[in-house]
């Protein structure tokens, strides 16, 4: 009975919260004989965020069910996903890495002795693991490679060849890290069954493939370190923590696509088993929840409003960042920081003449630019040629939108690639982690300067100063409207 219950148990922390588990079967087969080996693995690109603490949470459980747990930091995968980050910078980045994912670890009191740290670079480059590439590469098409890396390796027009590479490393890894499985999003789907066909024609074993569901940035779509207000940065000061939580999409009612809420589900309640609405006494008191079913119904039903949700995790946040905050705030990692992360080249900041001053330069990340899906179209009451729209840009209330143009011009609306979702930022290549204008001054003519080279390309592409308009999936066009004005 014992032994049954605690096998049970072990099952149920491994698999807890994820989205999607393949070889469930050879997981059973593997916990009735001994404990599980799995690694984690990071591309050190983008600097982590408050996102990170979903795998770290899991990483957690499995400790707990008694896995041998390594982490792997994957510098020669950065390397090879395309524009992510240059070579020179990666050994910089690996170690922030390592220094801020222990830092997490330790945060949520996850012992660190008890797992293993990898550099990708300690093995990939060796003969051995030279040869299989090799090997791979005689026995994968280029079409089950690029397939493979569709949802991770960064898309682009002339994809380079090492982007078809990142795939094959990855299934290898499983191999010679010598686990029996392989934990990570469920962005990595594609990968992971690319691993279960290929490896077995290496006569290497098929594993065992843990996901977890993507949880939702705070402007609703996935939190990526390229899209800066969809995250909140593990060294964020509390005030840039308030700033961001007060505009996080939280509609009240609506769970789906709420980051706010999946972060609760996903880190806050495997954590601490339970989670606390702190709320005045007029509008019920304090209510601690002890199961996330319960706070989600009640979110539901707008018993629980969001402001207090957002104050509830603001805090319940802070707490975890405190010790995160306290070890950078030492010299060496301050330093370790800056050189990692650079700041942006001088020709994309403002040359600062003063406070006043600090965003005299005008690039197109000052603009604040978001899908956004047509609701309603009707004729303005008051004059013939213009219209009024109701625009879904992923905020709690559609907004109203007047516009009109000439009678003799043809328009057409710029298309963002097809899964995107209303409120998911566009910016222009080069552009991407710009902080955009809080407020456009009227007198600044911000805007103005930049539309004059808003042109449509040959191939229909929309474009500032022929660099792509893009969103994190791919590059927004139009229908037929070639050299075509943006307005």
């Amino acid at each position: 009975m014992d032994d049954n219950k605690n096998f049970e148990e072990k099952i149920s922390l491994i698999t807890r919260n994820l989205q999607e588990v393949l070889g469930e079967d050879k997981l059973c087969s593997i916990l009735e004989e001994r404990d599980l080996r799995v690694y984690w693995g990071t591309a050190t690109t983008g600097k982590p965020h408050v996102a990170y603490f979903v795998p770290m949470s899991k990483i957690a459980d499995f400790l707990k069910a008694g896995c041998e747990v390594t982490v792997l930091f994957a510098d020669l995968h950065a390397y090879l996903d395309n524009m992510k980050a240059p070579w020179e910078l990666l050994e910089l980045r690996t170690q922030y890495y390592e220094h801020v994912i222990k830092a997490m670890l330790e945060s949520i009191g996850v012992p660190i002795e008890k797992l293993r740290f990898v550099r990708g670079t300690d093995y990939q480059l060796s003969r051995e693991y030279s040869l299989d590439v090799y090997k791979l590469s005689s026995v994968v098409t280029q079409h089950d490679a690029k397939k493979a890396g569709a949802e991770v390796v960064k898309q682009v027009d002339h994809p380079l060849l090492s982007g078809l590479l990142y795939p094959g490393l990855q299934a290898l890894d499983e191999e010679y890290l010598k686990v029996d499985a392989q934990f990570g999003g469920v962005d990595q789907r594609k990968i992971f069954t690319f691993a279960e066909k290929y490896l077995p024609a290496l006569g290497y074993a098929k594993r065992v493939h843990l996901m977890n569901p993507m949880v939702p940035g705070l402007t609703g779509g996935k939190m990526s370190s390229s899209e800066e207000e969809s995250k909140i940065d593990l060294l964020d000061k509390k005030e840039d923590v308030k700033k961001k939580l007060k505009r996080a999409f939280c509609e009240p009612g609506n769970v789906e696509n709420n980051g706010v809420l999946s972060f609760v589900k996903h880190v806050l309640f495997p954590l601490h088993g339970e989670f606390v609405i702190l709320r005045d006494e007029k509008w019920g008191g304090c209510k601690t929840y002890i199961e996330y079913d319960e706070l989600e119904k009640d979110f539901t039903d707008q018993s629980v409003h969001p402001g207090d949700l957002k104050n509830s995790v603001e805090i319940a946040l802070n707490k975890l960042l405190d010790p995160i905050r306290k070890k950078f705030q030492m010299p060496e990692m301050q330093k370790l920081t800056r050189a990692a992360y650079p700041p942006p080249t001088k020709q994309q900041k403002a040359v600062s003449k003063g406070p006043a001053a600090e965003n005299d330069v005008i690039v197109p990340s000052r603009l604040d630019i978001r899908v956004g899906r047509i609701i309603s179209v009707e004729r303005h009451p008051d004059a013939d040629s213009l219209y009024v729209e109701k625009v879904d840009v992923g905020e709690a209330q559609p907004r109203t939108v007047v516009s009109g143009e000439g009678e003799k011009r043809k328009v057409e609306p710029l298309n963002p690639p097809e899964g995107s979702t209303p409120g998911e930022r566009v910016f222009v290549v080069g552009f991407e982690n710009g902080t955009a204008d809080d407020e456009l001054k009227p007198k600044k003519k911000v805007f103005e300067k930049l539309q004059v080279d808003f042109k449509i390309s040959d191939d229909c592409t929309a474009q500032w100063q022929q660099k792509n308009f893009m969103t994190k999936l791919g590059v927004i066009t139009c229908k037929s409207l070639k050299g075509g004005t943006i307005s």
